[in-house]
Formats: C-alpha cells, structure tokens, sequence
C-alpha cells in the first residue's frame, strides 16, 4: 500500500494532506526518515509520524445532524461551541467532510477515511449537496434562471444545479461547487437575506429522521454508494441515531 493512502486510512487526512506532511519529514518507516512520496508500506512494516506509531484504524463513517450555533472544527479560539462537543469521545479524532457555518445546520460526514474524504471534497468529482432555504421574504421565481446561470461572488462565480420553491419563502437548492457561504452570498445579491439554511442530502445519503445534534453510522450500502456514486437500494433497517453528548460550558464568544 502507498505510504500515503496508509496514512489516510490511519485517520491522518487526505492523501495529498498526507502527501504534505510526509514532505514535512515527520513520517519514519522502519526507523528511516521517508523522502520519497511514492514509498509502498507493508503490514508488518513500523511506521511513525511525529515518534508516535500509526495503525491504520477501522473504517468509520458517521452521519451527523449538525444544529445551528456550533461551528465545523475541533477546536475554537474564541471559545465557541463546536460539532465535537456532540460527538463521543471515542469519535473525537474523525475528521468531517466540508463544512456548515456556524448558523447552518444539517447533515455533515465525519470519517476517518481520507481516500473517500477527498473523492467527496474534490472539485472534480462534482458530488450533489440539497439544501433546504428558507429566506426574508417571498421569493421572486423569474430570479430562478439567474440563480442556474450563475453570479460572480467573493470566491468565484456561483451557481446552482437546481432551485425548487417549496413555499412563498422557502426554496430547495442543489449545489455541486463549494465556495464559502455560498447560497447566502448568492441570495444577498439579489436582495434576500437567508434565515435558515438546512443541508438534507449530502451524494445519495439523506436521512431526515436523525434528531438535531445526534448522529448515526452509515450503513455499508451508503458507504458503497459514496464510492461509486450510484444511488443505495433502501436498507432494510438504519442503524439507530446515537444521542449527543451533553455540550460543555466554555468560556468567550458564542456568538
């Protein structure tokens, strides 16, 4: 197995982050220093990034149903709320796939699967993300067709896939870019501000039951379907959503 596929499968990353931090001469194979990306791994080969030995973990795939107010990183400087204040310790070192503002909510993926992450954050892959709108005021339908072509915001020029109008106010849109604050940024610049924004399909992977804050596994069909892109036949049964934990006081800004 190529070194830096092991190290994403270990839980560190990406591969290309991998590809950096084996550039960064931190990562040792059987005693030596690695300087060449393309060096192979075998199982009983020692392999260790900063003195510390890496085994690669057991595959896990979460689906979370983020809440508004919590932000999308391990840890803040202003001392706010964050998604793995929610999360069991034990999954405290999965990272998540893309993100959600801190006053979006809806669903995320956090694994520790770097090859998958990368397939579903690279631009080139074009992966569906739904979300659902709901914004300051009626919507104006004739503004669907520029929404579709496209507007040049902070970032680059957005559009979206398709646009649904579920009510007066409340739209449903599909995305395939990734530009930061996307959807409020294109709607602010035809006059709207956005008061909820709800993300409800992340690929082929929905799932609406799962309570605000809680988060479930996929199921091996959904983890298939994130690999190859094809839509997963109904599983019988999901597994059950796992409660949060309760989040801890902190101190600073939370706003």
């Amino acid at each position: 197995m190529r070194l830096n596929r092991f190290l994403a499968a270990a839980g560190l990353g990406s591969r290309r982050s991998c590809d950096d931090l084996i550039a960064s001469g931190v990562v040792f194979l059987n005693g030596q220093r690695v300087e060449k990306l393309a060096t192979q791994v075998a199982p009983d080969d020692d392999v260790r990034v900063h003195g510390r030995v890496i085994h690669v973990a057991r595959p896990v795939y979460l689906l979370f149903n983020k809440p508004r107010g919590y932000v999308v990183t391990r840890s803040d400087e202003r001392g706010r709320r964050t998604i793995y204040d929610l999360i069991a310790p034990e999954f405290s070192t999965l990272f998540h796939v893309g993100r959600l503002d801190k006053d979006s909510e809806g669903l995320l993926l956090l694994t520790n699967d770097g090859d998958l992450a990368q397939r579903l954050t690279h631009p080139s892959h074009e992966i569906e993300k739904e979300y659902e709108v709901t914004l300051d005021k009626r919507f104006d339908p004739a503004q669907s067709a520029k929404l579709i072509r496209g507007i040049f915001i902070e970032g680059g020029r957005g559009r979206f896939e398709r646009i649904r109008i579920l009510a007066p106010d409340c739209v449903k849109v599909v995305l395939r870019q990734g530009i930061k604050r996307q959807i409020r940024l294109m709607f602010y610049d035809l006059g709207y501000e956005v008061e909820r924004l709800n993300r409800v399909r992340i690929g082929s992977i929905t799932d609406l039951k799962i309570p605000m804050g809680s988060y479930r596994h996929l199921t091996p069909r959904e983890v298939e379907s994130l690999k190859s892109g094809k839509v997963p036949q109904p599983d019988k049964k999901r597994p059950a959503p796992l409660r949060p934990r309760r989040a801890k006081a902190t101190s600073g800004s939370r706003s």
